[in-house]
């Protein structure tokens, strides 16, 4: 069986920046085995399988990082949306299916074309536990000192730890330990380890240390950054909060993420959107 792809660069406008991902497309025919065999031989952050469309939703993603499939996350919806909507010609939105639920994309343009998205999280924003921050360090490389304050496990789809550090001197230090991560922070505790801090008013840095789903560092990851907003705005108590989030910088892939955290009846509600630039197409035969 052969079956389309294409990819792109997410959270970015320039070309070899943000986070690659890779779309599959017309992948119903396929099991999740296969799939993460794909996700294995394209060996990015993520791969996207999508399937057809139901009465409800335009498309139904399934995600994969080389070493485990994941109920969602950001840059693949908001680089599947994009390449779809280029696909399909649509304008607007879209709305993408998913293991942790439906995910709204709103579509941005520039001269006629589709040029990126903005996506609503699945869930709003949940703590599920604590960790030490002596835990956060040493999954990190860091000394013990190196984390400030509490160290929360949250997420709206999929659960990171979130730690702060004090300067981005500090975030370049880090070097994911592996064999800490095993013994402290399984996959089970936390989807990755989110180190931040802070820039300026609104303006963060962070890093996303992922050494034990086939990663080992994720340039850009949407739904961490929308589990960093809501626990921003849980902490500091306020009604609504914009941030601008760079990630990427350490690894030569600077990437840009715009997060909106507000609170909603339901709980704190989250966005996070940015720019996509396709890069290849092709055929993969499985």
């Amino acid at each position: 069986m052969t079956f389309e792809y294409e990819t792109c660069d997410v959270f970015t406008t320039a070309r070899f920046g943000g986070n690659p991902l890779a779309v599959v497309f017309g992948a119903e025919s396929l099991d999740g085995a296969a799939m993460q065999r794909i996700a294995r031989e394209f060996n990015l952050s993520e791969t996207v399988f999508v399937l057809p469309a139901t009465a409800r939703h335009d498309a139904r993603l399934r995600i994969f990082t080389p070493g485990v499939e994941v109920p969602f996350a950001g840059h693949p919806n908001v680089g599947a949306a994009v390449l779809l909507a280029r696909r399909l010609g649509r304008r607007g939105r879209l709305v993408l299916d998913q293991a942790a639920g439906p995910v709204l994309a709103e579509l941005t343009e520039e001269d006629g074309e589709v040029t990126g998205a903005r996506i609503t999280a699945p869930r709003p924003f949940a703590r599920v536990r604590g960790v030490e921050p002596a835990t956060a360090a040493a999954c990190a490389g860091l000394p013990p000192g190196a984390i400030l304050g509490e160290v929360h496990v949250g997420g709206c789809g999929l659960d990171f730890a979130l730690a702060e550090v004090a300067d981005a001197a500090t975030l370049a230090r880090a070097v994911p330990d592996a064999a800490a991560f095993r013994a402290r922070m399984p996959l089970e505790v936390a989807a990755g380890l989110h180190l931040w801090t802070r820039l300026g008013p609104g303006r963060l840095r962070a890093r996303m240390l992922t050494p034990l789903d086939g990663i080992g560092e994720d340039p850009a990851t949407g739904s961490a950054a929308c589990a960093l907003g809501g626990w921003l705005l849980e902490r500091e108590g306020a009604d609504a909060l914009t941030l601008e989030i760079e990630q990427g910088v350490e690894m030569g892939r600077p990437s840009l993420l715009h997060v909106s955290a507000r609170r909603e009846a339901e709980g704190i509600g989250l966005t996070v959107g940015g720019g996509v630039v396709p890069v290849a197409a092709g055929r993969i035969t499985v």
